[in-house]
């Protein structure tokens, strides 16, 4: 008998028997946070004996708050979510994996997601049209002109796959979806023996956003695509226990400020804090008053803390949000019974509530959070409002170059007519992203905002990029229902799509003479944004300066037109009479804001708009799709192509070994972001993915982008290392201009070009390559394609002084080693430009079942000389090293499957 057993109980709720696993009565659980308490039940739940043991449990039950990670555990999702940006190469890999089984002489349906696997296609609408009526329409008709073939994919996939779902374009974001439809906070399934088990919800997804559904209580966070693809096919997620970081709320939020003012100040604490790899979990009482879609958007932020998580514990706060969305009563008497019955329940003023124990502490008054905005190119870089302009003026100068002109630049448009544009104009000003659209309290203040102005005759500038992109259809009903829209429409902002846009990177085109005065007088220009990634060259390749801000501050920026811009003592503009009005005169009070969400907001609006949530609109309804268990791969396609990950592979991996001689395809500073390896957004006719698309017939305006092309491993390897503001600081070593983008120096040839050409070079040459940076490598969007763009470049190791988490275990999952050099060490102070040859000694105890803690890395210098050190192997987990002996995780998985 295994706790497995002895732990199985019966549960009453809604007038059900339900069978679930019992931890109330577990010695050690009452100390533990929420969130270890559901890392206990899902080990209780899939104890297996081999990978899961009772040892297992009986180690977490004892966690001592204060000891570093050192204990593995195994983590079952009890779901998986994906949007279609990360979630198309998924599916294309499955299907790729439904080949090489029958090739590998097996039964191609092995290949099947295990758990519920849900995608949202949400990352493809690009912002082409705005500022009329049916935006919406067009926008949604182009997206499905470009995404056709993508689209006939996933719809064969649809039918296909066994436990895989498909939410159709137009629907909205996966994170607002998953909270308020698809998460379950407690699940339930049939059994064998005729029961019903409830167990808790859990879900990782691909966005590092995914922890949004932290908010209700729903442990998850954002994984790589390849670790999603492992948990799909019912692999575990291998991690450390981790530290848990306690952050206690009091206090209420003050007049004028905004949830997004307390997610930037509670990001820019956790990140002077340090919580890397850690969970941050929300307690004390002064959470009952934080409302769930403040929750939501605290937890949907937890990447940009830089932590695993950020959760909450289920409450009342949690049920009321089940009820307001629809989901049925029995479903909302079980999340009751279920967390009250297993010590899960997270009212502080209950008479039974045991204060868990933390590792570390942090704590906000939440009376004391001020207007802030974040910028302008990390999220975390968080600005006082009313310092907003100062600062302004002080970090422009160092986005001006010689070429950049200081005086107005005239500009004549048909769309918006004449006006001049200078340095610091807002370029863009949209309302986007998961972060606040899953807020009605925010998009109700910018509606009323919206009423304000436009009762005050005010109107944007009219070179600002105005629009609106909710996070679902709800947002669109609860805003015409309290007559918003239609003054959020007389400035501008009317519908442009459900979906990601800006803050993805598809923000559109600005009007082309915009564009050309931009870049022909090399403008400093701005975007002001209601997302969470602000990162350089993401938003628009004519914006060098991004800021996140609230939706009413969005439309505040708007009408100032420039960042350079004080709300306290420059008026917005003039009323009718002539008198000036400042933005104090048209911000709404926070009981103007409740009660008007109160009135608008309705358990019927999501009954209505989730009805049919699968089943898409005319267009996707209409799509040709082909049948059968394989997929039917057309070699002209320019989206979908067969993987080549498993060409040539064999059920026996080959033993991995040590490396020599390599080159330095890429030498890195700090901060580099998945961005950076991997962008997202849109390419040039000039980059190597521009020339392999017109020597394929592809006019420029068909491009798309790189983020929608991600099915087709030809394009996104020539994106990699291709972000327009990257700097490889190797072609200084050689005396070269740094020219910034995907360029490198190529040793064999003796020349500057591209990093996609020289990596050509060298595979046909056979010298492997290694990439050198700074700390943070790897920060930013889970990007499953910034380590499979980096295998397929033939880099075999990568050297940083840090990792961010996600990025790490991806480059494990393609077979790249991630190595740090020593602590306190970095390649400036090792002497090291990036000219020498690498050799790298010791990889090869890892044939022995041994994952060594170094490996002695030799550089040798163009003279001869050679420079010395011990990398640390960031290989974390034994589960990681059987991934990197196998070539990868996939090629484990399969190989385990075909067993």
């Amino acid at each position: 008998m295994s706790l497995r057993d002895d732990q199985l109980a019966t549960l009453k709720a809604a007038g059900k028997d339900f069978d679930y696993y019992n931890i109330a009565n577990l010695d050690g659980i009452d100390h533990l946070p929420y969130s270890l308490k559901v890392l206990v039940e899902n080990l209780v739940r899939n104890i297996d004996g081999a990978n899961i043991t009772d040892e297992h449990v009986k180690t977490l039950l004892d966690w001592d708050p204060n000891a570093e990670p050192s204990h593995e555990i195994q983590f079952t999702p009890s779901r998986v979510i994906m949007q279609d940006f990360t979630g198309v190469p998924c599916i294309v890999d499955l299907a790729t994996m439904r080949d090489a089984v029958k090739d590998l002489g097996g039964d191609p349906e092995v290949i099947n997601p295990q758990v519920q696997s849900d995608m949202v296609i949400d990352h493809s609408v690009q912002i082409d049209k705005y500022g009329i009526a049916d935006a919406v329409q067009q926008n949604m008709d182009i997206e499905y002109q470009r995404n056709g073939e993508r689209y006939q994919f996933l719809r064969w996939g649809q039918q296909a796959f066994k436990n895989f779902r498909v939410v159709p374009p137009g629907t909205g974001i996966i994170h607002q979806i998953n909270i308020e439809y698809l998460a379950k906070v407690v699940m339930s399934k049939a059994e064998a023996n005729g029961n019903t088990l409830a167990y808790l919800d859990s879900c990782v997804g691909t966005d590092s956003h995914t922890t949004t559904e932290n908010g209700l209580g729903v442990l998850g966070w954002g994984v790589g695509g390849i670790e999603a693809e492992a948990a799909m096919l019912g692999q575990p997620i291998s991690m450390l226990v981790p530290r848990v970081v306690g952050f206690k709320l009091t206090g209420s939020i003050p007049e004028g400020v905004t949830a997004t003012d307390v997610v930037l100040t509670i990001t820019d604490m956790l990140r002077k804090h340090g919580v890397v790899g850690k969970f941050v979990e929300f307690y004390g009482e002064g959470i009952a008053s934080v409302p769930l879609a403040n929750r939501a958007t605290i937890g949907n932020m937890g990447p940009e803390f830089g932590s695993t998580c950020g959760i909450f514990p289920i409450d009342n706060v949690t049920l009321d949000y089940l009820r307001l969305t629809g989901r049925s009563e029995e479903q909302v008497a079980l999340v009751e019974a279920y967390a009250k019955a297993n010590k899960l329940w997270g009212d502080a003023s209950d008479p039974d509530y045991v204060e868990p124990q933390y590792s570390e502490y942090e704590e906000l008054d939440l009376g004391t959070v001020v207007p802030s905005i974040a910028g302008p190119k990390r999220p975390q870089d968080r600005i006082l409002l009313s310092e907003a302009k100062s600062m302004f003026e002080k970090t422009a100068p160092a986005y001006e170059t010689e070429k950049t002109v200081k005086d107005p630049v005239a500009v004549s448009t048909d769309f918006r007519g004449d006006f001049d544009i200078e340095n610091g104009d807002v370029a863009i000003a949209s309302i986007t992203s998961c972060t606040n659209t899953s807020n009605p309290s925010v998009m109700i203040a910018a509606g009323l905002i919206a009423r304000n102005a436009h009762a005050k005759g005010l109107k944007p500038k009219p070179w600002v990029k105005t629009s609106l992109a909710p996070g679902s259809q709800v947002v669109a009903d609860y805003l015409k229902a309290a007559g918003l829209q239609d003054d959020l429409d007389a400035l501008g902002y009317q519908l442009v799509g459900f979906g990601c846009a800006t803050c993805i990177g598809n923000s559109g085109p600005l009007l082309p003479e915009i564009s050309e005065a931009i870049n022909a007088n090399d403008l400093t220009v701005t975007a002001v944004l209601s997302g969470n990634r602000n990162f350089e060259g993401r938003i628009s390749p004519d914006v060098k300066m991004n800021y996140l801000a609230s939706p009413p501050l969005v439309i505040a920026y708007a009408l100032a037109g420039t960042m350079d811009f004080d709300f306290e003592t420059q008026p917005l503009g003039t009323d009718a009479d002539g008198n000036d009005v400042y933005l104090k005169d048209i911000w709404p009070t926070n009981a103007e804001v409740a009660a008007m969400v109160d009135g608008s907001v309705s358990r019927e609006m999501f009954l209505k708009d989730y009805a049919s949530v699968f089943d898409g609109d005319h267009r996707w309804k209409g799509l040709d799709v082909p049948e059968g268990e394989l997929f039917a791969w057309n070699d002209k396609s320019t989206y979908v192509r067969k993987q080549t990950f498993f060409d040539g592979m064999k059920a026996t991996p080959d033993p991995v070994a040590d490396i020599h001689g390599a080159r330095v395809l890429a030498l890195l500073g700090d901060s580099v972001t998945t961005d950076h390896i991997s962008p997202a957004g849109a390419f040039k006719a000039s980059s190597p993915a521009g020339k392999y698309l017109t020597e394929r017939g592809v006019e420029p305006k068909n491009f798309n982008s790189y983020g929608s092309r991600r099915g087709n491993h030809e394009i996104m390897v020539r994106g990699t290392f291709g972000n327009i503001r990257l700097r490889n600081q190797l072609l200084a070593s050689v005396g070269e201009e740094v020219t910034p983008g995907g360029f490198t120096y190529d040793f064999l040839a003796k020349k500057p070009t591209t990093i996609f050409e020289a990596s050509r070079d060298y595979i046909d040459n056979k010298v492997p390559l290694v990439v050198l940076a700074g700390k943070e490598y790897g920060t930013g969007s889970s990007r499953d394609w910034a380590a499979k763009g980096t295998v397929m470049l033939g880099v075999k190791a990568v050297i940083t002084e840090s990792f961010e988490r996600i990025h790490r275990s991806n480059l494990i999952g393609m077979g790249v080693l991630p190595l740090q050099f020593p602590a306190g060490e970095s390649y400036e102070s090792l002497g090291l430009n990036g000219t020498e040859t690498y050799d790298i000694a010791g990889v090869e105890k890892l044939n022995e079942g041994v994952t060594p803690k170094t490996v002695h890395v030799t550089a040798t210098h163009e003279d001869g000389s050679k420079t010395e050190f011990d990398a640390v192997v960031r290989i974390d987990t034994p589960g990681e090293a059987d991934y990197y002996r196998n070539g990868g995780i996939l090629q484990y998985v399969l190989r385990n499957l075909m067993k």
